[in-house]
């Protein structure tokens, strides 16, 4: 293939795209995940954990109107395909997105005897929305397949999803507090690691079968070898960061940030092997990225703003996370 500029605006995108889906896993995914363990809290430790994820979570979101901005502009015809096999679960996420929105500073204004329904609201906005894009992942992998097949492994994936997310908010926690509350997510990140492991497995297993092109470009020689080290070394982290969980909290609180890097570092090893099962592809063996590709006059503009925007989004989370850094104190609304 020659990479001339007409060819190679379409991966730049792709590239893009890819990045911001990612960012938002991690980033997102913590706070998705302290709103799941808002069901395994006490009031008090509720209000720290929203503490911890308080400067954050709004800004989190970004990447996700990125993301999905990026299918539009650059690929609309994908977007079209996706958004109308996907379009019930996208719209229950929507509805988890907004109720945890509300909830999380409804809670904060209500009188106090009001104040545990917005946390069960803020609880169930963060399920919601984390089962909703566990399950479009699943249908996704299957290639848009909502039949019976393609729904109960969405909703396998859905489950383990939400483990997941569970896992990451668990470790920014063990981050971000100490003491009991510390202790407790120790406990939390061990047992959302069981679920977290059997869904990167059952996603890792069914991709390959999703479609003999896929099959081909992870068991054929020599590309398995060269393949291998990414379910390798995730297994790899996975075990260590279990083990690592029982000798957590550490004194002076020593590598309290290493459990989210870990979790960090095997989401990006799982998205890279499912970018490499569908690469060329936007749409799972339908629409490779050259044909759901706007034109290459309209990609040349949308880079152009995506040059001066991108660089502000990335120089804001990072203003934002070391201004905030340091252990959660109490939060208060004025």
């Amino acid at each position: 293939m020659t990479l001339d500029w007409p060819t190679l605006l379409p991966l730049i995108f792709a590239g893009l795209m890819g990045l911001a889906i990612l960012i938002y896993v991690i980033l997102d995914g913590f706070d998705l995940g302290i709103g799941i363990l808002f069901a395994a809290a006490q009031d008090a430790e509720q209000d720290t954990m929203i503490a911890a994820i308080g400067p954050f979570w709004d800004a989190n979101e970004t990447w996700l109107v990125l993301a999905v901005g990026l299918l539009l502009v650059a690929f609309p015809l994908a977007h079209g395909v996706i958004l109308t096999a996907l379009y019930i679960p996208v719209f229950v996420l929507l509805v988890g997105l907004i109720l945890r929105g509300v909830a999380f500073d409804f809670r904060a204004k209500v009188p106090t005897e009001r104040k545990h329904r917005w946390n069960r609201i803020f609880f169930l906005g963060s399920l919601i929305a984390s089962l909703a894009q566990g399950y479009m992942l699943g249908v996704y992998v299957l290639g848009l397949d909502v039949g019976l097949g393609g729904m109960a492994f969405g909703a396998l994936v859905a489950l383990c999803l939400a483990a997941a997310y569970a896992a990451m908010g668990a470790a920014w926690v063990i981050y971000k507090t100490e003491g009991e509350l510390q202790k407790k997510a120790v406990r939390w990140l061990r047992t959302a690691l069981v679920l977290t492991a059997l869904g990167m497995a059952a996603v890792s297993l069914a991709t390959p079968f999703a479609s003999p092109r896929i099959f081909d470009k992870w068991f054929v020689l020599p590309s398995m070898l060269y393949l291998s080290p990414l379910p390798i070394l995730s297994g790899l982290l996975f075990l260590w960061l279990w083990r690592q969980t029982f000798h957590l909290p550490k004194a002076d609180d020593r590598h309290s940030l290493t459990p989210f890097l870990t979790l960090a570092a095997i989401f990006a090893l799982g998205f890279a092997g499912l970018a490499w099962s569908f690469y060329p592809f936007v749409v799972p063996d339908r629409l490779t990225i050259w044909q759901a590709a706007s034109a290459p006059e309209s990609l040349a503009i949308i880079l152009a703003g995506t040059v001066v925007v991108l660089p502000v989004i990335i120089f804001y989370s990072f203003y934002a996370y070391r201004v905030f850094g340091g252990k959660a104190t109490d939060l208060t609304y004025d």
